[in-house]
């Protein structure tokens, strides 16, 4: 392995067979969140069920490579993963090919899936849920050839995104740093033209959100009628967003109002922007876009659950 893996094996007893065989991928930098507690709960809990865990810590942008080999040597019963969206997406876009429950342990920056999941706070119950709980088949968006998890869009949002991983601050006191630059720095609303089968019909907005889930990792709902295993996206549009209203949904103080945005739950869409914007997917800035290709991916990632989270 590169420097891109840490490998440890842990068994609870040398001398006994495990039951059962995790494999653990946490990434230590996300989010400025000390893992060691993380790190120390997951083998505990290991221990006292015999289980056997693989611990894998990424040191990279992309170990994909790596975490495809260590799933084909060790089949293991489930992946638990710590770290933000952007560890979550990489997982699980490494090992797309294999039937995986993936056990959630949000611990980064932007957690937006473990909120629209609707994942406990403690560590003690997200054990029992990432090692044993029940799952979903959770849909992906494909956005441009790119997979997304839960939130992706064009405009505000994404600018002040890309301000941030430019800075040199982290966590909220950074987006709230951010967020200033970008408000004051921000461009008039864009034009676009959305088409989804048969229908087109071109809009005016601050920002356009390509939605699989409900919530931004603030716990602001942008989304509230989305169930991630319907077979469908929704493109919510921001059409009166104003600098006040910006501020307090980043900083998740208050809904959206219903006035202005407008809803479309589509399966496929195709959305052409007049001037280039600013794109991101769950947190992750990506450039600027004039086009945008969407469709959905039904079922693709098994995730484990509270009861009746769906």
């Amino acid at each position: 392995m590169n420097s891109c893996s840490q490998i440890t094996n842990f068994l609870s007893n040398e001398y006994m067979t495990p039951q059962k065989k995790y494999l653990f991928i946490v990434n230590p930098i996300s989010g400025d969140v000390d893992k060691s507690e993380i790190i120390e709960e997951v083998l505990n809990f290991a221990s006292n069920k015999n289980f056997e865990i693989i611990q894998f810590k990424t040191t990279e942008a992309d170990c994909s490579k790596e975490i495809h080999e260590l799933y084909e040597l060790h089949q293991p019963e489930r992946v638990l993963v710590a770290g933000g969206d952007g560890t979550i997406k990489m997982v699980a876009e490494a090992l797309e090919e294999h039937d995986v429950v993936f056990g959630i342990l949000p611990a980064g920056s932007a957690n937006g899936l473990a909120l629209d999941l609707n994942l406990p706070d403690t560590i003690e119950e997200q054990l029992e849920i990432a090692f044993n709980g029940d799952f979903i088949a959770m849909d992906m968006v494909e956005i441009n050839g790119l997979k997304s998890l839960h939130l992706s869009d064009i405009g505000l949002n994404a600018q002040l995104i890309k301000n941030y991983e430019q800075g040199n601050t982290r966590g909220k006191l950074g987006y709230a740093l951010q967020a200033i630059t970008t408000l004051i720095d921000a461009d008039e609303p864009f034009s676009a033209i959305i088409q989804s089968h048969d229908v087109a019909f071109e809009c005016t907005a601050k920002m356009i959100v390509i939605a699989n889930s409900q919530k931004y990792g603030t716990g602001v709902t942008i989304n509230p009628d989305s169930q991630m295993t319907d077979g469908k996206f929704e493109i919510v549009i921001l059409k009166n967003l104003d600098l006040l209203i910006f501020g307090k949904i980043i900083t998740g103080n208050m809904p959206v109002d219903k006035e202005d945005v407008e809803i479309i739950s589509t399966d496929n869409a195709t959305i052409t922007i007049i001037k280039p914007v600013s794109f991101q997917v769950d947190g992750e800035y990506c450039g600027e876009v004039s086009e945008l290709k969407v469709n959905i991916l039904p079922g693709k990632m098994k995730v484990a659950i509270p009861e009746k989270v769906i």
